[in-house]
């Protein structure tokens, strides 16, 4: 792509168009070499002036991420607010291939006009979050999003990578989901900004009462954390099919976010997650060095029959091969 058409396309998505920041995202995700340069070229023609308030979701499969979202993004809508949603779809180790059916799950909020959704999969990446995931995040701020939800495919480790990608975590659970106790597990509890129990409706309304109890005590256990102020991280009770206490949910994020804005908490998040993206960068670039490298691939190749027959360590035939470079 030429240069005056990244910056064609960089001013279409400046001025809000869908269309084109889908092409953009497309172009971010795309492993080719000669589109990793238009990326990059098109990432600094974008700016970036404009800041969104990111917003993580993490759960286990099954606990209504994608109808919680649904709601939550109609709401903000309805607010005046403009919301992307980046929903990461698990990939097929066998295959590669995934399903991205989000648009699908979230019928309504695809159609809105103030709401974009990019479902993505993600390539076996860590905790099913894809690599360029922060790349599309900036082009939503670009394209002047308030407001840009993550969604992950919770399984495991996404909670500490989207955090790093957030202004703010949130936790959804089921209620009697089973695991209550291991989501005490200190990992979680110290990542999540707010733990929302979700399905509090029905039948189940007296059992996500018991699994909100159950949240909110560990909480006041936990050590209190610089980036918080009184009260946080806290727990609430939300039902995403009925549309209630969803306000509630959103005046917590607000007043959470906007005492971390006054007391810079914003900031310093933001310029310590870009050192590690930065870091992330360097690690994943070295690594797609070794792999392109015909040379290199062969030398490693060697040493991994070195290294079954015993002849050297693992450790000796990895320093061997970074000589290399």
């Amino acid at each position: 792509m030429a240069s005056d058409k990244i910056k064609e396309l960089a001013e279409q998505i400046r001025t809000g168009n869908r269309r084109a920041l889908a092409r953009a995202i497309t172009l971010v995700e795309s492993g080719r070499e000669d589109h990793r340069a238009q990326a990059l070229d098109l990432l600094q023609a974008s700016g970036s002036d404009r800041q969104a308030l990111r917003i993580g979701l993490s759960g286990t499969p099954g606990v209504g991420k994608s109808t919680f979202i649904e709601s939550f993004g109609l709401m903000l809508t309805g607010m005046g607010k403009t919301v992307a949603v980046l929903a990461v779809d698990p990939s097929s180790a066998r295959s590669g291939g995934s399903i991205l059916g989000d648009k699908t799950r979230m019928d309504l909020l695809s159609r809105d006009p103030k709401a974009f959704i990019r479902p993505s999969p993600s390539q076996s990446q860590l905790g099913g979050v894809a690599r360029r995931t922060r790349e599309a995040v900036a082009l939503c701020e670009a394209a002047g999003y308030d407001i840009v939800l993550i969604e992950t495919v919770g399984v495991g480790q996404s909670e500490t990578v989207v955090a790093q990608m957030s202004d703010l975590f949130l936790l959804l659970l089921a209620p009697a989901g089973g695991d209550e106790l291991q989501g005490v597990k200190r990992g979680i509890m110290e990542i999540a900004d707010l733990i929302l129990v979700n399905k509090a409706d029905g039948d189940l309304k007296p059992q996500a009462l018991r699994t909100y109890a159950d949240y909110a005590g560990a909480l006041r256990l936990l050590r209190k954390r610089p980036q918080d102020p009184d009260g946080f991280p806290k727990a609430l009770t939300v039902s995403a099919l009925e549309a209630d206490r969803l306000q509630e949910a959103w005046e917590a994020m607000s007043e959470l976010m906007a005492w971390r804005r006054t007391q810079g908490v914003w900031d310093r998040t933001r310029t310590d997650q870009a050192r590690y993206w930065f870091s992330e960068e360097v690690h994943i670039q070295l690594l797609e060095r070794l792999h392109r490298d015909p040379e290199i691939r062969a030398h490693i190749a060697m040493m991994e029959d070195e290294v079954a027959r015993g002849a050297i360590s693992a450790t000796a035939a990895a320093a061997d091969v970074i000589r290399k470079l």
